[in-house]
């Protein structure tokens, strides 16, 4: 495990009623998406049915030059893909788009989200004779779409049949020769939406914020379970496997979206203002100051402020220039790093009674580091507030939770040993119930799996298993040195 949450990945896509260099387009969307992965990024462009894509390690400013975008050519439409590695580690063949030459013709995918069976469907094709050229769960949502496709007359017709197969979280977005298809798991766990451009152009992007980017308008999200299938001919809309139960991931709402996005209905910046609301009902305590923990914990301050009428400050200045928090080789480094990332304004904690909201606690000790820096800055108390309720359990939907052995809340037992373990005056976390209210006018469900261990799907027992022990290969030497 890490110390903190990790983002998700993600996916966009345009389709034009012309030929243009999409591409250009493209990239502004994944600069506006950059929080959902920052480990790589790609694009592919789709020029009358020839397919140009670039894809590589890094941010999205740095992966593509404007000579690199140039270089994608004109095209009629285009999908791309910001990473972060919750299954197949950092792997370069894991990059996506997935880009397939098959007998059909081409095919470019994107993929957001975790399937808990993409083993099973892995091994299946390998007893075929398929050849598997990454570790990601894409790769089996690919083989499994050109399988069907063989055996179907429309490539929307194989992802009807391929999500009968998929188990898990996905939102899709397919390019074919003539058409853009998007598709959403049946429990909606991550979020997907459709926007459109002033010149008639369909986007499919995995938050809203990108629509706002591109100055494209917001008209609708695509629903759990639904396909929408882009062409020249219209938007087309297939709800075969939608159902009534949807569960997005809450934490959606509490820390991955960007605050100005809108998902299935309800402003984040709302649900995290919620939340501190909620805190200060179920958590109150005397003191001076309210600071939240740039940058989701800032929302949930200001609401926590407005809720108990104590003042609200700005307790830390993050390093802009910092993206996520990075693993050095030794731990007087690592303690650098957390100064690095953020610093104190004394002025505004000095002999203060200081409440600190944050929007989780994973392992504890970046969080212990961070309460240390207020404890520096001259902190009279330090009461910290979560926005969230403990993590005490995996998530096998894409949140980077894989054992419950590194989660501070499964190492000790009371809410009472954790405030000990990282130096606060008191702890208090938002409750599970308060947690499915924050969303205020949200059309769907939540899932709150990673709090109590109850999960909308069946899971497989070696999931969790399979994808700790890599991760644990991958980062040996960084959990060995930690404690």
């Amino acid at each position: 495990m890490f110390n903190s949450l990790h983002e998700e990945c993600g996916v966009f896509g345009i389709f034009e009623n012309k030929t243009t260099y999409v591409s250009q387009t493209v990239y502004l969307a994944l600069y506006a998406l950059q929080h959902r992965g920052q480990e790589a990024c790609g694009i592919a462009v789709n020029d009358d049915g020839v397919f140009s894509h670039y894809k590589g390690g890094g941010l999205v400013p740095d992966v593509f030059s404007h000579k690199r975008l140039h270089s994608l050519g004109k095209g009629n439409m285009a999908i791309g893909h910001v990473r972060y590695s919750t299954t197949g580690g950092k792997d370069m063949g894991n990059i996506q788009p997935l880009v397939i030459r098959h007998i059909k013709g081409n095919l470019a995918l994107c993929h957001n989200g975790n399937l808990v069976n993409a083993d099973e469907i892995r091994k299946g094709f390998e007893l075929s004779g398929g050849i598997f050229h990454g570790t990601s769960d894409t790769e089996a949502i690919a083989y499994s779409i050109v399988s069907n496709r063989l055996k179907c007359k429309t490539t929307e017709e194989a992802v009807e049949k391929t999500m009968g197969v998929i188990k898990g979280a996905y939102s899709c977005i397919v390019m074919t020769a003539t058409k853009m298809i998007a598709f959403r798991d049946p429990n909606g766990f991550r979020p997907l939406c459709i926007g459109k451009t002033a010149d008639g152009a369909i986007c499919v992007s995995s938050e809203s914020c990108a629509l706002d980017t591109i100055g494209a308008e917001f008209v609708r999200d695509v629903q759990p379970g639904e396909i929408v299938v882009i062409s020249n001919e219209g938007v087309q809309s297939i709800k075969t496997h939608c159902a009534e139960k949807s569960s997005i991931c809450v934490f959606e709402y509490i820390y991955f979206a960007r605050p100005d996005s809108v998902i299935d209905g309800a402003s984040v910046q709302h649900a995290r203002m919620r939340a501190g609301r909620f805190l200060a009902k179920e958590h109150p305590v005397e003191a001076d100051i309210v600071i939240g923990v740039p940058d989701s914990g800032l929302d949930a301050a200001l609401g926590y402020s407005q809720e108990s009428g104590i003042p609200y400050g700005i307790g830390f200045i993050k390093n802009r220039y910092i993206g996520r928090s990075f693993i050095q080789p030794s731990q007087e480094q690592r303690e650098d790093a957390v100064k690095i990332k953020l610093n104190t304004i004394k002025e505004n904690i000095a002999g203060k009674r200081v409440i600190m909201i944050d929007d989780s606690i994973v392992r504890g000790t970046t969080c212990a580091r961070i309460v240390r820096l207020l404890r520096e800055a001259g902190a009279k108390e330090v009461h910290m507030r979560v926005s969230a309720p403990p993590f005490r359990h995996p998530c096998y939907f894409g949140t980077d939770i894989d054992s419950s052995d590194y989660l501070i809340a499964c190492r000790h037992n009371t809410v009472e040993e954790i405030a000990n373990v990282i130096g606060v005056d008191s702890l208090g976390y938002l409750s599970v119930e308060a947690t499915h209210k924050i969303a205020e006018g949200a059309k769907v469900k939540f899932c709150d799996g990673c709090f109590t261990g109850t999960y909308p799907l069946p899971v497989p027992e070696q999931t969790s298993k399979n994808k700790f022990d890599q991760k644990l290969g991958n980062f040996a030497d960084y959990y060995q040195t930690l404690d």
